[in-house]
């Protein structure tokens, strides 16, 4: 049992992926760091932290709808396609991650040299209920204590269409995340010298940050759900069953309030 928990609190060390000591690499991973967090989630927690503000200061968060995938365009036509560039520039994102460590030669180092497999299934569906269901009693409170927007996950007018849209759109959200926020930088700070445990922090607090839009609760949730995924990555090197389950909590979020809108006043 204490092996167990010391394993936890202090995951070994991946093979081959070592502090970079010399300078000139070093500097560009911080360049390449720079850019792929203003062109993905660095930028977005910024916006995420004024959005935050802007809502307080206009009379408090829990006052705020926020609708997480609105209509782009009152032209069905339109917004399908608008929906479809979203979903492509998710897994462009991904696909940038996913590059960046193909080119430092880390691709199959840190586990996504191999795409998903059956056996990464159950650990996710695992993940996606030890995260899922504590997360909407989370909701629940923060909704109660005034600290969350009322969300809407997906419109509510019963289009056919839009269901597999949405579903792309969870799986975009799954494999940009995971990709980027946990296989990326964790494996890039953990070369300039952060410890395992800081790279962590780093990833977890990123998380939470470009989810402050939604309010100080989802912002926590958020910072917790990094912090499993995360070290759930570090022990295993495994992010495929993260992107499943993150794609499976997004599914039930999105489409789940389409189909039972009129039975989550709890939580919205």
């Amino acid at each position: 049992m204490r092996a167990n928990l010391r394993l936890i609190l202090r995951p070994p060390d991946r093979p081959g992926i070592d502090a970079v000591t010399d300078p000139v690499a070093r500097r560009g991973i911080v360049i390449e760091l720079v850019i792929v967090g203003v062109l993905t989630f660095g930028f977005s927690a910024l916006s995420a932290a004024l959005s935050l503000l802007e809502a307080q200061l206009a009379g408090g968060i829990g006052n705020t709808t926020i609708a997480l995938n609105p209509a782009t365009s009152d032209l069905a036509a339109l917004d399908a396609i608008r929906r479809l560039m979203q979903a492509t520039r998710l897994f462009a994102v991904a696909a940038l991650g996913a590059y960046l460590l193909w080119r430092a030669g880390l691709l199959r180092k840190v586990g996504l040299g191999v795409g998903p497999v059956a056996s990464d299934v159950p650990p996710a569906l695992a993940l996606a209920a030890v995260i899922g269901l504590p997360g909407l009693a989370l909701v629940a409170v923060a909704r109660a204590l005034g600290i969350n927007a009322t969300l809407v996950p997906a419109d509510a007018d019963g289009l056919w269409w839009r269901w597999p849209l949405l579903i792309l759109l969870a799986i975009g959200n799954g494999a940009a995340e995971e990709i980027v926020v946990v296989a990326y930088f964790i494996t890039r700070l953990r070369q300039l010298g952060l410890t395992a445990n800081g790279a962590l922090a780093s990833s977890a607090l990123l998380r939470g940050g470009y989810h402050l839009y939604q309010g100080i609760g989802a912002g926590i949730g958020n910072v917790v759900m990094g912090l499993v995924f995360g070290r759930w990555y570090q022990l295993t090197n495994r992010v495929w069953p993260l992107v499943i389950a993150h794609s499976v909590m997004d599914i039930v979020a999105f489409v789940g309030y389409a189909l039972l809108r009129e039975h989550l006043g709890w939580i919205t």
